[in-house]
């Protein structure tokens, strides 16, 4: 299989595929890379530990600060605990929360979180909110523009000249 159709695989497989957690999988969010395809993780314990990333997500999906996956355990671990099983995204989170499978912890954390098990009927709503899931760079300033009174007295001044 050729590298590009590796990737299209196992992205369509990331996005469309809508996964419950088993009996040993965990949902949790994701504190930060640390390295070598390990990232660092918090439970909805609140404990904190490094998973490890599989082959075939590596180079095709990435993940980052405050994003959910889906791990299931692995035994000979001492540091590294667990391997990431999916990737969740905001469509496979209100998936989650709508079966009731999604942790109290993280109810908070989330944007979808006020979204209950009842889907909201206007469509003007979701395209409304749509923006709300996207990230902010902190490491920027924040910039708003907006005309004050003197600009635009001084540009009309400069009309009447």
């Amino acid at each position: 299989m050729s590298k590009t159709t590796k990737r299209k695989h196992v992205t369509k497989e990331v996005l469309d595929s809508y996964v419950l957690p088993e009996d040993n999988q965990k949902i949790v969010k994701v504190l930060g890379g640390r390295g070598n395809n390990l990232h660092e993780i918090e439970t909805s314990d609140g404990e904190t530990y490094l998973v490890s990333m599989p082959t075939k997500f590596r180079k095709n999906v990435w993940i980052k600060r405050g994003d959910y996956v889906l791990i299931q355990p692995i035994e000979e671990g001492e540091k590294v605990k667990a391997e990431i099983y999916a990737i969740l995204y905001a469509e496979q989170i209100k998936y989650i929360q709508s079966q009731g499978q999604w942790p109290q912890r993280f109810s908070s954390d989330h944007p979808s979180s006020s979204v209950n098990a009842q889907p909201d009927e206007s469509n003007d709503s979701d395209s409304s909110s749509g923006n709300d899931d996207l990230f902010v760079n902190t490491n920027r300033p924040q910039c708003v523009y907006e005309p004050s009174d003197s600009e635009s007295d001084s540009n009309e001044n400069q009309d009447e000249k």
